[in-house]
This record gives structure tokens, sequence and C-alpha cells, in this order.
């Protein structure tokens, strides 16, 4: 059986303003009993593609973050990882063993997963250059590749072009939050190498 991914494409100047994959239509399926949205049901059902959109953005108030937004297009709660696996290299590259993987906050604990709510959507964050020190900009085509919920197959990966002028230099990545500016503090935070 095979999978159907749609992925709008946009021009450079919409670049800006961000970009959409829908990864699979909306889930439909109902809870045989209990309540479907609540945050026990996401802890043991984990999102999968069919419910879930993801937009990258670019964060007006700095170039160099990029607000990465996952909405719940089904009908039930789902569970996500703390953060989406992100990575950041050439979409055509063979080996992707050299791909620059972004710092995330360490001493995770608590809830299983993070609880995504029907037509709710959780926001993470990546700074791309939060030294303010990178050199040359990337080569052009270079990519932020996103997979929503780390149980997802990497076939499910998303690719989000960085743009002319992105400079990359030793990036950080936030948890989910149920806001930018508590992403953005998430992203602040991040320690240890994902």
């Amino acid at each position: 059986m095979s999978k159907t991914r749609t992925r709008t494409l946009f021009s450079f100047a919409a670049l800006a303003l961000g970009a959409t994959a829908i990864i699979g239509g909306a889930g439909t399926s109902s809870a045989a009993s209990g309540n479907s949205d609540s945050d026990s049901y996401a802890y043991s059902h984990a999102c999968t593609s069919n419910q879930l959109s993801v937009q990258v953005i670019r964060h007006s108030e700095d170039s160099g973050q990029r607000v990465i937004e996952v909405r719940n297009l089904g009908g039930n709660a789902c569970g996500l990882s703390y953060y989406p696996l992100v990575s950041i290299g050439d979409p055509n590259a063979a080996d992707h063993s050299h791909d620059i993987k972004p710092l995330v906050p360490g001493g995770l604990g608590g809830a299983p997963a993070y609880p995504l709510h029907a037509g709710q959507a959780a926001y993470a964050v990546i700074d791309l250059d939060p030294t303010g020190k990178a050199g040359p900009t990337v080569p052009q085509g270079t990519e932020l590749n996103v997979l929503a919920h780390s149980d997802m197959p990497n076939a499910e990966t998303l690719n989000f072009p960085l743009g002319s002028n992105a400079r990359v230099l030793n990036p950080k990545l936030g948890l989910y939050e149920n806001n930018i500016n508590d992403a953005i503090s998430s992203m602040e935070q991040a320690d240890v190498q994902s």
C-alpha cells in the first residue's frame, strides 16, 4: 500500500512567510470508549502522518529562527515525541550522516509524550545560528529536514528549503510547546546533542 504525501511548493518570496506540507489526510477514527481527546488518550496513541500537517515559518523577529508548527487535523488526541527530529543538509546527498543536527534541551522527564489535542498545534523553534557568528551562507538547496514524531519512519521526513542568506552554526532546537514564546524559551535551554 503506497502512501501519498501532498506538499505545497512556494516561490522564494513566499518562503519568508512559510511553507506547509500536509503529510496525509485527516484521521477520522474514533475511540471505542473513553475520551479520545484527553491527555491520557494521547499518551497511549502516537500521532501518525495521516492526522498531521507540518509547517515551517521564518520567525519575524529573528531571521535565523524557524518555527515548526505541527497541527493535529484528526478528531482524536495523539502523542508526539518531546521535540521533532531535525537535521540540516543537502536533500540530494547520498549520505546524510554529515547533516547538521541541533542541540536540544537535556534532562527530559515527565509525561510519556507531548499531547496534541484535536485541532490544536504544537510549536518547536530552531535557531540556525544562536551565536550570530556564522560564516558564509549555506549552499543553495540546503534544507531543514523535519520528522514530526520520532517513532515515524524516516520516509515521513519532510524537507523545507532554508532559502538564500541562511547561515548555520551550532543550531539549537527547543521542545514542543503550545505557543511560540514558550518554544523560543525552550530552544534557549538546548544543551545536549540530538
